[in-house]
Parts: C-alpha cells; sequence; structure tokens
C-alpha cells in the first residue's frame, strides 16, 4: 500500500498562513537608493537649511569688509564689523587699513575713511565735479535773484506764510516758493491762526549752506537796508507840521 506525503500548507490561497516577519529584501543592484542633500536634516526630503550666522566666519574677509560698508549709511566701528564676521578685531583692523591703502595707491574713485570712531566709504575729491554733475543734473546750481530775495524774506520774517512774502516783495513768488521747497531750503512751519494760512520757515540745510549754527547768527539787516530819505526823498512823511521847540501843543 503506498502512503503519499500529506500535502503541505496552501502558500497560494487567500487563507494561506502568512510567515514570521520578513526579512529584508536584498538590494536592488540596478537601483541607486537616493541620499539626503547635503545640509538636509534627516526625514526632511530635499529640504535645505538656511545659511548660519556662524557661516560669516568663513567667507574671505576682505570682500565681506566691502559688501558690509557698501551698505552702511554712517561710519562702523572695529567692534562692530569684528563682531558680525566673528573675526578678532585686531585682524579687522589691519584688513581695513589694508584695503584703505589699496584704493589710495590705486586712485580710486572712491577711499575708505575712519573717521567718528567708525570706517566708511567715500568718494575721492578728486571725482568731486563728476559727482556735482551728477546730482546737479537738470538743476540749477546757483538761485536765482528772485529766489534769494524770498528767501531772505522767509529767514527775517518767519514763520511767514506766502502771501506775505508776495506783499514784501511786491510780486507774485509762489514759483520761486516751490523752488525753495524742492530745494530743501525752507518748509511748512505750522499755519497762521487768523487765516489757516500756511507758514514757512527755513530749515537746517538752510543753515548748513550758509554756514550758521542758528538763526540767531544771521546778520543784522538794518546796516543793509537804505535811509528813509534816500527810499522817500519827496514824501513828507515824519516831517513835524509844528515846531518841535514851540511850548505851544499842536492844535
Amino acid at each position: 500500500m503506498t502512503t503519499s506525503e500529506p500535502p503541505g500548507p496552501d502558500t497560494t490561497g487567500p487563507d494561506a498562513t502568512a510567515p514570521g516577519p520578513a526579512a529584508p529584501m536584498p538590494a536592488d543592484p540596478g537601483v541607486i537608493p537616493a541620499t539626503p542633500a547635503a545640509g538636509s536634516a534627516p526625514g526632511r526630503s530635499g529640504a535645505t537649511d538656511a545659511p548660519e550666522s556662524a557661516d560669516a566666519n568663513r567667507l574671505p574677509l576682505r570682500p565681506a569688509l566691502e559688501a558690509v560698508l557698501m551698505v552702511v549709511d554712517e561710519p562702523v566701528r572695529e567692534e562692530h564689523l569684528a563682531r558680525i564676521l566673528d573675526r578678532p578685531r585686531q585682524e579687522v583692523s589691519d584688513a581695513l587699513r589694508t584695503l584703505a591703502q589699496e584704493y589710495e595707491a590705486e586712485q580710486r574713485g572712491f577711499d575708505l575713511r575712519f573717521v567718528a570712531e567708525g570706517w566708511r566709504f567715500y568718494t575721492r575729491a578728486a571725482y568731486a565735479p563728476a559727482v556735482e554733475r551728477f546730482v546737479l543734473d537738470g538743476q540749477s546750481a546757483r538761485l536765482t535773484q528772485a529766489a534769494l530775495e524770498t528767501l531772505a524774506v522767509v529767514a527775517y520774517r518767519q514763520p511767514v506764510s506766502r502771501s506775505r512774502v508776495s506783499a514784501v516783495r511786491g510780486v507774485n513768488c509762489d514759483g520761486v516758493m516751490r523752488t525753495l521747497l524742492q530745494r530743501g531750503l525752507v518748509e511748512e512751519a505750522g499755519t497762521e491762526p487768523e487765516t489757516g494760512a500756511i507758514l514757512y520757515g527755513t530749515t537746517h540745510v538752510f543753515l548748513e549752506r550758509l554756514g550758521l549754527r542758528g538763526l540767531d547768527e544771521l546778520p543784522e539787516l538794518a546796516p543793509f537796508l537804505p535811509e528813509a530819505a534816500a527810499v522817500e526823498p519827496d514824501s513828507q512823511e515824519a516831517v513835524p507840521t509844528f515846531d518841535v521847540d514851540s511850548a505851544d501843543p499842536p492844535t
């Protein structure tokens, strides 16, 4: 009698018994596994971190100093530059002086100066005409006589309204006042309580252009005014109609 071995478990049907924990599948030799990008954190596919501030100390020092000094609007202290670039102060100081010497030797259009306890770029004085021509392009470098007269009235009568300035000069000064406002020589200084008219006064630019520390240094106006007799020689105003030496009062 021939006996047959019992059939093994069916491994293909839906009721097949699942084996134990599966062993890891061997890697396909034809597939290269993806590696995380440099600087990416584990589990963050394709993500890159922003550069850290500590990377500043790996930048070339002199180009880094030039880049920072290009955007400053006032002199920067060596301590501040050393801190933001994470370098020793002496190293920063030596690099700044080397840059200044290079610009001077090459006669660049700008130079690096140590002023007000800090460093900053300035245009070289030899190229001032080019800078002035660019800044003043399309503008008149000098004020007209009308503008000077109007500015003088504002300076000595401020705060003063535009209509009062026109009354003093005897001509309309609206256009001239606009020019002075655009040049930054005068500015609005409130309103007149009685009429609500805008009042004008001079600015710090006006003081700088005249080399004054304050309005109290404006020269006295009286020495520049003509004598009353020269202005109105035929006028009888201020001439008494009675004898000033007489004891009798005028009738």
